[in-house]
């Protein structure tokens, strides 16, 4: 009996489609206005993070290892809600719903990629804070800039390899019985469930990819904060114990912006039934509000930052009132 099955899994067409038609947002009422919302939230994702760039690259107080880190979340927040929103709106409020095949898995990899590096970097802000607070003595000595770009750089290669063979993968399924994506992109799970051929494979990947990127991050914040509270506990004044936590705030609200939302609607939809629109919507908001709210979190909550904008606003006047004099002098 197992010999048929083989040799009829072998005797299988293999068939690579070439479109993916994108079903993600069918049927719900006023869609049009989410897709305006969708917009609006692009747009100020996009100005917030490049505000937050540059203001890090014009003020010299926040040249540190820490702000490498929090540029680079930047970036990465810039680049994942540009993978994500722009296609998002091309495809389904202009109605180009057919992707070709290979630019589904080349979108697929650049939005997990993406978002697997705004992850990680939460976790190296919440290394740096555990130094920070934990061995403050010696946090110059370890979390240097030289040493916080190369772990950016290990996270670039390290994160590139697994989804160029997480995504790669794919190849190897047979997509002949449809090719409509349940999803608002080319969405890993949606896609495999596609396939005619063993699946299991890719299936395992996309379990250990939620296991090891979604949740370890997550846990390993938890153990840091862990550390953090009982070197808190051992503050004898309380005016630095405070201190020291407002630093943390910041890069807490991030945390909770970035993980509750993945995880609650994770486990929602292994608990209870969701309607497919209401996973869809919940799913796309998760990946795209956070991206905007850390911007503006990190300029309000961050006394750093702040003092920078009010410097860089000060010089810009001055600059501005010493030019205005130049030219009225050269004039008479």
């Amino acid at each position: 009996m197992s010999s048929m099955q083989s040799n009829s899994s072998a005797n299988v067409t293999f068939v690579r489609p070439a479109t993916f038609f994108l079903n993600g947002f069918s049927n719900i009422p006023h869609a049009k206005y989410f897709y305006v919302f969708l917009s609006l939230v692009y747009v100020v994702t996009v100005l917030g993070n490049s505000f937050i760039m540059c203001i890090i690259y014009l003020a010299r107080r926040l040249h540190t290892a820490k702000y490498i880190a929090v540029f680079h979340l930047a970036f990465s927040d810039l680049c994942g809600s540009s993978a994500l929103v722009p296609k998002i709106i091309d495809t389904f409020l202009f109605g180009h719903h057919d992707v070709s095949y290979e630019v589904c898995f080349v979108s697929m990899f650049f939005v997990y990629h993406f978002m697997n590096l705004q992850s990680l970097t939460l976790l190296v802000l919440s290394y740096d804070r555990l130094i920070a607070i934990c061995f403050p003595l010696h946090y110059h000595a370890i979390v240097t800039k030289p040493a916080m770009f190369l772990i950016i750089g290990v996270m670039w290669i390290l994160s590139m390899a697994y989804f160029s063979v997480h995504v790669g993968l794919l190849n190897r399924l047979s997509i002949c019985s449809s090719n409509v994506v349940n999803s608002y992109f080319c969405d890993y799970g949606p896609v495999c469930r596609l396939a005619c051929n063993d699946n299991s494979l890719n299936l395992l990947m996309g379990k250990i990819c939620f296991g090891f990127l979604i949740c370890l991050p997550p846990i390993l914040i938890i153990i840091s904060y862990f550390c953090i509270a009982l070197a808190l506990l051992k503050i004898a004044h309380g005016v630095d114990r405070i201190k020291a936590i407002k630093t943390c705030t910041s890069h807490l609200i991030l945390v909770a912006v970035f993980y509750l939302p993945i995880l609650s609607n994770n486990i929602a939809a292994a608990t209870t039934p969701i309607h497919p629109n209401a996973r869809i919507i919940n799913n796309s908001l998760t990946q795209i509000i956070p991206p905007m709210l850390n911007p503006i979190i990190y300029t309000l909550k961050t006394e750093e930052v702040m003092q920078s904008i009010k410097e860089l606003y000060k010089r810009s006047k001055v600059n501005t009132v010493s030019e205005k004099i130049m030219k009225f002098s050269v004039r008479n």
